[in-house]
């Protein structure tokens, strides 16, 4: 199964939908999309909805990492919401949740960033 991805900015927020597997196949897809997207359009915040994702591995978690720094150095936030409960576990077993803050919906997210 390969990987979908979905970017949507909403003001300076750019929403990251995946769906399918995040892995090495399709890693560096989703890097260039998502920097590409953040340089294009002025993005200060992202919201990572993992709803459909079914799997990733540690290069998924180096993609998003990566995309962390990149936000962060523009004071911006990250946010991640609607985790599949196996993605979530390599979440709170790489440790990304203490940088990085979870919501429960996209729209909650949203809110969260001040645009819904």
């Amino acid at each position: 199964m390969s990987l979908n991805i979905n970017l949507e900015v909403k003001n300076d927020v750019l929403c990251i939908r995946l769906s399918g597997e995040l892995d090495h196949h399709s890693a560096d897809e989703l890097r260039e999309q998502a920097a590409r997207a953040i340089e294009d359009h002025g993005i200060n915040h992202i919201i990572l909805n993992l709803e459909q994702l079914s799997f990733m591995d540690s290069s998924g978690l180096g993609v998003i990492l990566g995309r962390y720094k990149q936000i962060k150095q523009k004071h911006g936030e990250m946010v991640v919401c609607a985790i599949s409960p196996a993605v979530q576990r390599l979440f709170d077993m790489s440790g990304l949740f203490k940088i990085i803050r979870l919501e429960t919906t996209e729209e909650n997210a949203l809110q969260r960033l001040g645009v819904a």
